[in-house]
């Protein structure tokens, strides 16, 4: 039964029609097959992204590959100009034993390995090139001979070689680790042996201190004593550190060859390059695909902690070396010291005499001249006493030559400070005088000034009163004249009578204008000109 549902043309309509479930079909069908296309594009997207991120990773890595391609090729070729050198130089010093001998015999045994394993694969594949190009050459009907090329053979060979070049691989790769091996235990047994031949990093004495040449027992002694204290504390503190390595390596469950690839492949990315923890963890996943990233992470933190542990130890291998080097050379200055004090006081014992010979006559002379500096003495104090009379009394007759002089200026200032008095007294008597003399000008020249103000008021209130009269006559005659020109004028007044029609009538100028009252009419079509020329129909 097909499910109904309300008709949507009508308002408030009770009538139904069938669902088109076909068109609800296609309308799924395609927004389904839109969201795969938007899918696939997302897709697609995706895997672009992540190919050229991939190869912009490639290109980054064959970048430090290269480079260290160039270091390990450079590397190279100074190891082997040194090695060179070094044959050259043995073979000159040791006439009895040649080196080059050696390094012909590895040559050939070189050129011997690669004729055996090289040359027969490069004639297998020259051989298999020849019969594929017959085969293609066949195939295209270029040619109407058919080449005869047993498959079976071919693989066989193919297959020989190929355990061939396995067994030689592996052969090769047993005689690198078993090098590699042998190498390692000389380079430890090297450097151990290097380490303790260069900085003598024991608890026993070295033979620098035990040939140091002391004439005190006890000096030489103490000395010994301080190195062996000073080298316990370095040993101690090497001891914790090599611990610390030790530890770091049991805890660690990494292979040493996965140790070494993962050394390498950080030291292959150097320290200034940009997205360098990036790259290398990148290459070391492809590397070490067996580890997860969270184990290369947590190695990387291990390694990196054995990496500050090793830096710790190398800084404290060089400050031992300094701090053995420092106390070599305070030990022999100390000795050098030790030597010249002993031998002054060898030579003080043998010139003990001699110094009380001196000593009695040097005592002699001091007494001599301490005798020599009192009577000095006494004689700078007569002459400083004599000095000091000569002083006093000078100074004595300036203080009464100072009490006579200020005396008498005393005197002099009073007869100045009198004269002075009766100057001023003199002056203010002249001044007052002056004064009242003013005060008198003063009086006549005030009275004189308010006669001339009550004249010169009096006079401006006439001048006033003039003014004011003068201006009243001038409005009477104004008002006069203007009776009599009123007067004048209702005489000439023209005198019309009340006519409105008149006021909206035309006037006799409008009419002409519009020819009213006119009895010509004006032609229009009568020529401005007469004309004295042929007509149409005369033309």
């Amino acid at each position: 039964e097909n499910l109904l549902v309300p008709a949507r043309n009508a308002l408030c309509s009770q009538k139904y029609k069938p669902v088109d479930y076909k068109h609800l079909h296609e309308l799924a069908a395609e927004a389904k097959m839109v969201s795969a296309k938007i899918q696939l594009k997302i897709k697609k997207t995706e895997q672009v992204s992540k190919i050229s991120k991939e190869q912009m990773l490639l290109k980054q890595h064959r970048h430090v590959w290269w480079q260290e391609h160039k270091r390990l090729a450079e590397s190279r070729q100074k190891a082997e100009g040194e090695m060179k050198t070094f044959l050259d130089e043995e073979s000159h010093k040791n006439n009895f034993f040649d080196l080059r001998d050696l390094e012909q015999k590895l040559s050939k045994e070189r050129d011997t390995h690669q004729t055996n394993t090289f040359a027969p694969v490069w004639q297998l594949k020259k051989d298999l090139k020849l019969r594929l190009a017959e085969m293609r050459c066949y195939l295209s009907k270029e040619s109407s001979q058919k080449p005869e090329i047993n498959s079976v053979e071919v693989l066989q060979q193919i297959k020989l070689a190929k355990k061939q070049q396995k067994a030689i691989l592996e052969g090769l790769i047993l005689e690198s680790l078993a090098l590699e091996r042998e190498l390692e235990e000389y380079k430890e047994n090297a450097l151990a042996r290097s380490f303790e031949e260069k900085n003598g990093l024991s608890l026993g004495v070295p033979p620098e201190l035990l040939s140091l040449e002391c004439p005190y027992p006890d000096l030489k002694a103490l000395v010994i004593d301080e190195y062996q204290e000073l080298a316990r504390g370095f040993w101690a503190k090497l001891q914790e550190v090599n611990q610390q390595l030790e530890a770091l390596s049991r805890n660690s469950d990494w292979k040493k060859e996965d140790q070494w690839v993962f050394q390498t492949v950080i030291n292959q990315y150097p320290s200034d390059l940009q997205r360098r923890r990036t790259l290398y963890l990148d290459m070391l996943q492809r590397y070490l695909p067996h580890k997860s990233r969270h184990e290369l992470v947590v190695h990387e933190k291990a390694w990196g902690h054995y990496h500050s542990i090793r830096n710790q130890h190398r800084v404290l291998l060089l400050n031992w070396a300094q701090a053995r080097k420092a106390f070599f050379l305070r030990a022999a200055a100390t000795a050098a010291e030790a030597a010249a004090a002993h031998e002054a006081e060898v030579v003080l014992a043998d010139s003990r005499q001699k110094q009380l010979e001196i000593c009695a006559g040097l005592k002699a002379k001091v007494l001599q001249w301490k005798a020599q500096q009192e009577e000095a003495a006494k004689l700078e104090a007569a002459v400083a006493a004599r000095r000091k009379e000569k002083e006093d009394e000078r100074e004595r007759l300036q203080r009464e030559q100072e009490t006579i002089r200020r005396a008498q200026d005393k005197e002099k200032l009073k007869r100045y400070w009198a004269e002075k008095e009766l100057k001023w007294q003199e002056q203010e008597e002249r001044d007052l005088q002056h004064l009242e003399e003013l005060r008198k000008l003063m009086a006549e020249q005030a009275a004189k000034d308010r006669e001339r103000v009550q004249f010169r008021r009096a006079l401006l209130q006439q001048r006033l009163r003039g003014r004011t009269e003068l201006a009243l006559l001038q409005a009477r005659q104004q008002e006069q004249k203007e009776r009599r020109l009123e007067a004048l004028g209702q005489q000439v007044a023209i005198v019309a009578k009340l006519d409105p029609a008149r006021a909206v009538a035309d006037t006799v100028a409008s009419k002409a204008r519009m020819g009213i009252g006119t009895n010509e009419e004006f032609e229009l079509q009568q020529p401005l000109f007469k004309l004295h020329t042929y007509s149409e129909e005369q033309v």
